[in-house]
């Protein structure tokens, strides 16, 4: 009996120990904290901005080959580990890098859904991902913590405001899970429905990878294209919905309420984006608007509670990327089929140009940070073969500040991400991920 007793002993304190080591904490985190880029877009509410004061003279400390083309954004942890996924024949294809000196700390073999999912970091460095039907969790050496199925695939997720995963996959299922355990915290909400095996047996089941290509563009072949926007105080978030034989695509709110009986419910729908959308949803700093593009040249500016639009904007461009939204309200685009450089304010009723740079062609998608200094990346020239360089900006003047060459990248960059020390990470489609950092340091 005493042999027993301190064998329960043992266990238990493994068990915590264990419990311990995979972060185990349900109490809310304190997620975006500032010093890192844990999410796709930096933040719940997708701002692409950075509380880290930003440099404005920059140089490049290292790049390397991800061995694979790359969709998505790098994200980066507080402690500067970085975390990017990618599309590979064979092998892994969810890679971890040191932020200092580039070397590889872990790489996993997940399926090659991942493409489309920038990992989200929580406050221990565990990172949460989507792949082809689930979405599963890591520690940051790479250890497996949980895998949970799902129908489709996860585009990049969210954290909401009670510290759970927010998962939405381009098949439309929204699942919330506890980040300790993989859990459903509340019952799946499918925005479309789901086919009923038991009415149509003969029914081919939907691979979970479906018009997953047509994401990247916003298409009606994928009904939902783009990370959802949260608002971590009431709960409420935005996504583009393009439901089957609709016309247009939508832009779609719901709420996720936690507490006892914790759910998903749909709050409004508006059909206001003609030929899809290939930017994903962002609010304001208050959290009452809440800014969308369509696949027609237009911004949208929609009002987050009655989902009635305020105003709208043709940008001349169809941008291919979020934009990135200041607090003080500052909205710079991101770049598309020859997308200039500009700044728009948000004016209540009606945007006002700030400032634009006809003459610089984005070839990424912009970032800001603090001390008004922006970066994104622009082609240097024509054709294929054009030289690609990242652009440091003055955010309320839109003057250059300093230009540091990529070096051999062709195409175009698919994110701009900005580390704890005012690290500047961009990673081509191709597939070559790019690191600059300060001068000063």
């Amino acid at each position: 009996m005493r042999v027993a007793r301190s064998s329960l002993v043992a266990l238990a304190a493994v068990t915590a120990l264990v419990s311990v080591g995979c972060g185990a904490d349900d109490t809310p985190s304190d997620i975006f904290a500032a010093g890192g880029w844990p999410g796709i877009h930096a933040d719940a509410r997708n701002s692409d901005t950075s509380t880290v004061e930003g440099s404005r003279s920059l140089s490049l400390s290292w790049s390397r080959p991800i061995g694979g083309p790359v969709a998505a954004y790098a994200s980066i942890a507080a402690n500067g580990q970085i975390f990017v996924t990618s599309k590979m024949d064979d092998g892994c294809n969810l890679f971890s890098f040191e932020m200092e000196s580039g070397r590889k700390r872990f790489c996993s073999i997940l399926g090659p859904g991942v493409i489309a999912s920038t990992p989200i970091v929580d406050r221990e460095t565990n990172i949460y991902v989507g792949d082809n039907g689930a979405v599963s969790s890591f520690n940051d050496h790479g250890q497996p913590r949980w895998r949970t199925p799902v129908v489709g695939t996860p585009i990049s997720a969210q954290f909401t405001g009670d510290g759970n995963v927010l998962s939405v996959t381009q098949r439309g299922q929204v699942n919330v899970l506890e980040r300790q355990t993989g859990l459903r915290v509340a019952p799946p909400f499918d925005l479309l429905p789901q086919p009923d095996p038991i009415q149509n047996p003969d029914l081919p089941v939907p691979l979970d990878d479906l018009g997953l290509q047509a994401c990247f563009a916003g298409t009606a072949e994928c009904p939902v294209a783009n990370t959802p926007a949260i608002d971590l105080d009431t709960g409420r978030f935005f996504v583009t919905l393009w439901e089957p034989g609709a016309p247009v695509a939508s832009l779609v709110a719901l709420r996720y309420t936690g507490g006892d009986s914790p759910k998903v419910t749909r709050e409004w729908k508006s059909d206001i984006l003609p030929g899809g959308s290939a930017t994903t949803p962002d609010l304001s700093a208050d959290r009452s608007t809440v800014y969308v593009n369509d696949n027609e040249n237009t911004l949208y500016a929609v009002d987050a509670a009655t989902g009635a639009t305020k105003w709208t904007y043709d940008l001349g461009f169809t941008p291919l990327g979020s934009q990135s939204t200041s607090d003080d309200g500052l909205i710079i685009p991101s770049g598309g089929e020859g997308g200039h450089l500009l700044a728009l304010r948000d004016a209540g009723d009606r945007a006002e140009l700030a400032w634009e740079r006809t003459e610089l062609v984005q070839a990424g998608v912009p970032a800001q940070a603090a001390g008004s200094t922006g970066y994104t990346v622009v082609r240097k020239g024509d054709g294929p073969d054009a030289e690609l360089a990242l652009l440091t900006f003055d955010t309320t003047t839109g003057e250059t500040l300093d230009e540091d060459t990529l070096p051999n990248a062709k195409g175009f960059t698919v994110g701009t991400s900005i580390g704890p020390k005012g690290e500047v990470l961009t990673p081509t489609l191709l597939g070559e991920l790019f690191v600059f950092e300060s001068d000063s340091d």
